[in-house]
């Protein structure tokens, strides 16, 4: 490790935490530079953070954590990022792991957990769901995509911080963004600790993000993987209504057209996203 490389930690009323988390990053990577983001907390997180040596960047009211880590990337002069959240769950020993997978020419390492690491049943399987949908959707195996433990090659994560959301959903953006995109990422299995304080996560509410934001990446940067089941369903739709009412009416009816045109737009609208999508990805000479 050397000194080339940020640590961004966004926090929100984590002072308890970072008391502990800095003077350790500050032990092993001395040289690093270290970014606290204060999302507009109401404790002594940037008074802390600020005393321990690090660069502290404000917030005037809770904007969100996706917002707080694009906040420090933008801040950030080293070549390569590490994220990791403020609540004390990551190891800082472990960044060492997650930077040597970057020397070896991943675009992206992320710190993978085992399901003992998640907060509660429901957790663990939410994480296990999206994972698999968006491993389907990108055609790459994501071992966990909810990980806010990671280190990403500084210019390319630059490339997509327009389309990265403000809520906790950013590291599902960036690992559908830069999987889609040809960049090399990898899983490394990193410890999790117990967090200290209340989490900030509502998982009805930020669960249902978290699905509409991997359908949305989806579409983005793979159309034809969302498109192309709906215009089969509603292609199956209209050849059953068909051969019901052909063999109870003998007839073709307006529901079985509607149905069957139906899918021929969706399949057209999916393949000329497809082109679109294909085109923006071209490499400029």
């Amino acid at each position: 490790m050397n000194g080339q490389f940020s640590v961004v930690i966004p926090a929100r009323n984590e002072a308890q935490a970072l008391r502990r988390i800095i003077p350790e990053l500050n032990e092993r990577y001395p040289e690093a530079e270290l970014i606290v983001v204060d999302d507009g907390s109401d404790d002594e997180t940037a008074a802390v953070a600020s005393a321990a040596g690090a660069t502290v960047i404000r917030h005037p009211y809770p904007m969100g954590n996706g917002a707080a880590v694009k906040a420090g990337a933008r801040a950030a002069t080293g070549a390569a990022l590490l994220f990791m959240d403020g609540d004390g769950q990551h190891a800082p020993g472990d960044a060492a792991k997650l930077c040597e997978a970057l020397s070896r020419g991943f675009a992206m390492a992320i710190g993978g957990r085992d399901g003992r690491a998640h907060a509660g049943f429901w957790r663990c399987w939410a994480n296990r769901f999206y994972s698999a949908l968006a491993s389907w959707i990108t055609g790459r195996r994501i071992d966990d995509l909810t990980s806010g433990f990671r280190v990403v090659d500084a210019a390319k994560f630059r490339e997509f911080i327009h389309i990265l959301p403000n809520g906790f959903s950013y590291p599902t953006t960036i690992t559908m963004a830069f999987l889609r995109a040809g960049y090399p990422v990898t899983f490394v299995p990193v410890d999790v600790r117990q967090r200290e304080g209340k989490s900030h996560i509502r998982p009805l509410r930020d669960g249902i993000r978290f699905l509409l934001i991997i359908f949305r990446i989806g579409t983005f940067y793979s159309p034809l993987k969302i498109f192309f089941p709906a215009c089969a369903l509603l292609f199956l739709a209209g050849m059953g209504n068909y051969a019901y009412t052909y063999f109870t009416e003998g007839r073709f009816t307006n529901m079985s057209a509607m149905l069957l045109l139906a899918s021929l737009f969706v399949f057209l609208i999916g393949l000329v996203a497809e082109q679109i999508t294909a085109l923006m990805y071209q490499r400029r000479t």
